[in-house]
C-alpha cells in the first residue's frame, strides 16, 4: 500500500504560514497561495483556492492557528474571547461542507485545556495531527473501497475531484480508484468534466495523469450514454455532507449520475471520512445547499461564452438519496445500502 503514488500535498505549514496549492490555476500552472492571517484562509476557502470537504476542514484548522496567533499577539489575556468573531466568519466561508465546522470544533475544544501561555504551538500540533490522520484514513478507505470492485473490471466513473487536492493527500473516492488500479482491478477511469468549475477536467485528470492512470474525460451529460454502453461497473464519488440516514450532498451532478447508474443497474459508491457525517441532520432535506455567483456559469477563465442578458442558477451541490447508494466507505468500515440504523451503529463504533 505504501508504494502507491502519493506525491501531491495541497496543504503544508511552512515558514510560519499555511501554504496551499492554488487550485484555480491548475492544470496550466502550479502556484502557491500563502496564508499568514485568518482572513487569508477565509478568502482561500470562499474563493476556491482550496476545495473538497476534507481539505476545507484541514485548512480551517490551520486557520484557527493563524487566528489564535493574531489575537494572542494583540491581546494575550483575552484572545479566546476576541477570536470568536473570526471563527464565526471562518465557519461561514462555505456552508455545505460539514468538515469545516467539524475542524473548527476540534480545534476550539482545546481552548479550555491550554495553559494560559501562547497557544500557537499546541494548536499547530493538533492541526498537523488532523492533516496526518486524514492521509491515513484515506489510504484505509482506498483499501476498503477497492475490495468492493471485482477483479478484472474494465473501468469506473467519477465526478468532481476527490483526490489529493480535495484532502490532505491520496484522496477519498480517487484514493479508492488509485488503489483499485494498482491492484489491477480496473484498467481505466472515466471522469465527468464537472461544470461549472471543471474540477474533473482540470484537477482529476491532472492527478491521474501524474499517476499514469489512464483517464478519459466526458461531458457530464454523456454519463448516462456511457453507462448504457456497459463500459463501467461503478460510479465512485466523494461527499461534502452526509445526513444521519445516508443521504449525501456532493458536487452538483452527482444526483443525476446516481439516478442513471441505478437505471442501468450499475453500483454507486460514496467514499468519505466519518467527519463528513452530520448526525444532527435527519435527512438530506436538511442539508444547506450553497448557491454561488451565477457568473460562474457564464465564463471559463474570464472568457465569457453565455449570451448577454441571461440569468443563472448555480447550486454547487445536490443531494443523492441513500436509496441510490450501494456502499458508503469510511475509515471505520463499509456500509452496504446505508440507512439511519447502520450509520448510527458505525458512528458508535
Amino acid at each position: 500500500m505504501n508504494s502507491l503514488p502519493d506525491t501531491v500535498r495541497p496543504i503544508v505549514w511552512r515558514d510560519n504560514a499555511l501554504v496551499l496549492i492554488d487550485q484555480r490555476h491548475l492544470p496550466m500552472r502550479e502556484q502557491e497561495y500563502r496564508c499568514e492571517h485568518v482572513d487569508d484562509v477565509i478568502s482561500a476557502i470562499a474563493d476556491m483556492v482550496v476545495r473538497g470537504a476534507p481539505a476545507i476542514g484541514i485548512t480551517a484548522a490551520f486557520g484557527v492557528v493563524l487566528a489564535a496567533r493574531d489575537h494572542y499577539a494583540k491581546q494575550s489575556e483575552y484572545w479566546q474571547e476576541t477570536i470568536q468573531k473570526d471563527l464565526a466568519r471562518l465557519a461561514a466561508s462555505r456552508p455545505t461542507a460539514i468538515n469545516l465546522r467539524w475542524a473548527i470544533e476540534q480545534m476550539t475544544a482545546l481552548f479550555p485545556l491550554l495553559d494560559g501561555g501562547n497557544p500557537v504551538a499546541e494548536l499547530l500540533q493538533r492541526a498537523q495531527i488532523m492533516l496526518d490522520e486524514d492521509i491515513v484514513a484515506n489510504r484505509k478507505m482506498g483499501e476498503l473501497g477497492a475490495a468492493l470492485i471485482d477483479a478484472g473490471s474494465q473501468a469506473v466513473l467519477t465526478h468532481c475531484n476527490t483526490g489529493s487536492l480535495a484532502t490532505a493527500g491520496f484522496g477519498t473516492a480517487l484514493g479508492v480508484i488509485r488503489t483499485a488500479f494498482h491492484q489491477q482491478r480496473i484498467t481505466e477511469v472515466y471522469a465527468n468534466e464537472t461544470r461549472p468549475w471543471l474540477q474533473g477536467a482540470r484537477l482529476t485528470a491532472w492527478e491521474l495523469n501524474r499517476d499514469h492512470i489512464p483517464v478519459t474525460l466526458i461531458a457530464d451529460s454523456a454519463a448516462a450514454h456511457l453507462m448504457k454502453q456497459q463500459r463501467i461497473q461503478w460510479l465512485i464519488v466523494g461527499a461534502d455532507r452526509i445526513a444521519a440516514n445516508g443521504d449525501t450532498a456532493n458536487k452538483i451532478g452527482t444526483y443525476s449520475a446516481a439516478i442513471s447508474a441505478r437505471f442501468h443497474k450499475l453500483k454507486v459508491m460514496v467514499v468519505a471520512p466519518t467527519s463528513t457525517i452530520d448526525m444532527k441532520l435527519a435527512s438530506g432535506d436538511d442539508i444547506p445547499i450553497e448557491l454561488r455567483d451565477e457568473k460562474e456559469l457564464f465564463s471559463i477563465s474570464d472568457c465569457r461564452f453565455a449570451a448577454p442578458g441571461s440569468g443563472g442558477w448555480n447550486p454547487v451541490f445536490d443531494v443523492t438519496p441513500a436509496v441510490l447508494i450501494d456502499a458508503l466507505v469510511t475509515e471505520k468500515g463499509v456500509i452496504r445500502n446505508p440507512d439511519s440504523e447502520k450509520i448510527s451503529q458505525l458512528m458508535r463504533s
